[in-house]
Order: C-alpha cells, then structure tokens, then sequence
C-alpha cells in the first residue's frame, strides 16, 4: 500500500486549516510535520503549538519529523489523538536506542531519519525495533529542493534489509518529490511518500493530490 504525506511546512499558514481539509478531501493518508529547531537544520519552521491547532479539524493521523537536537526534550510535547509517527534524526540522537523506546512509550510508532550522507548501517542494531525509516533525498531545512538521486540506491538497499528483517517496516522519502519521480521512487520500495510544495504549491491543491494518487 502506498501512502500520501502533504508536508504543511509548505502550506499557507494563514489557511492553513482549510488546505489540511482539502487535501484531506482529495484523499491524503497522513500529514507530515517538519519540526525544525535552527540548530540541527538552518532553519526554523513552527512547534507543537501550530500542529496541535490542527486537532479537531482533521481526522487525519500526523506523522512527526522532528529535525532538532536533544528530541528527547520535546518528544511529549507531540504526542497527541492524532499522532501516529514520531521520527527523530540518527544523526541527532547520542541514545538511539532509548530515544525510540521512549517514542514507543506513549503508544506512538518510532522512526528514524537519514540525512543523504547518512548510511544505512547505523540501524544495524535497531532496525527491529523501528515502525519508518524516513530516508531524506534532500539535505533537510528547506522545502522546494531538487532531489537527491542517491536516494534511490538507499531506498532499494533498505527495502532488502525489510525484506530480511523486518516486513512491516514503512520506508518513506522527503524532499523533491515530484509527480515526474514518483512513480520511480515507489517502485524502488517506498511506501510512504512526503511531498511539501510540489503538493501545496499547486494551482489547484486536491487536483495535484488526486494526481499523486493516481501514479
């Protein structure tokens, strides 16, 4: 099953609940939370505040991407009804281990998150104990970024490790998605698929969701 995860970090904030609902409309999965800190990335987006206002005006379930340092401070802080993934950056965590036991224990499904640079060994020993591997195909900060085409070969390496490993693991992608790669990126083992501005940014936002769907 392939999933779709409008990224609001590149929504119009100030509609922000009335495009969460279109894409809802249009047949959306899962939204996708890009908490940045301006320490871990170079750039700072919202906090739990902006995501918490979204409950009650969408049934959709979240999927958190927290690019900040020390994400065992504010892990709590994102759980909530709607939250089904919190992912933290293996890059990021000292502790990883304890860092996704402490995700799990709220009842929330753990992730990781790969920088393009980051290899896939440094899950060696905690693969089994992941819901997602988010692999990121953009250095993350930004949106509206050219995708990275070595993530295509960690995509398929990692899909081989599921294969082995773990079947119910979802591998999802970030960064410079686009109706042109998408189908390729599915194909090579993706399950989950964010997308930001090629999704928000469009004339008309339920049609590019229908399109997305539709590949």
């Amino acid at each position: 099953m392939y999933q779709l995860a409008p990224s609001i970090l590149s929504a119009d904030f100030s509609k922000l609940g009335e495009e969460v609902s279109a894409v809802e409309e249009a047949g959306a999965h899962i939204i996708h939370i890009d908490i940045m800190d301006g320490h871990f990335v170079p750039n700072i987006s919202y906090g739990p505040a902006v995501m918490k206002s979204l409950l009650g005006k969408t049934k959709l379930p979240f999927d958190v991407h927290l690019m900040i340092e020390d994400p065992d401070k504010y892990i709590k802080e994102f759980v909530t009804e709607n939250t089904k993934y919190i992912s933290v950056h293996a890059e990021a965590c000292v502790h990883l281990h304890r860092t996704l036991q402490y995700i799990k224990s709220f009842g929330v499904e753990a992730g990781v998150a790969l920088n393009p640079s980051t290899p896939l060994n440094v899950l060696e020993y905690v693969i089994n104990d992941l819901d997602m591997v988010l692999i990121m195909s953009v250095n993350p900060g930004f949106g509206g970024q050219s995708f990275i085409p070595s993530a295509l070969d960690k995509v398929k390496q990692l899909k081989k490790l599921k294969d082995e490993l773990n079947p119910n693991l979802v591998i999802a992608i970030d960064g410079g998605i686009t109706l042109n790669n998408v189908k390729e990126i599915v194909d090579a083992g993706v399950n989950l698929v964010v997308a930001g501005s090629s999704v928000f940014g469009a004339p008309d936002i339920k049609e590019r969701v229908k399109e997305f769907l539709s590949l």
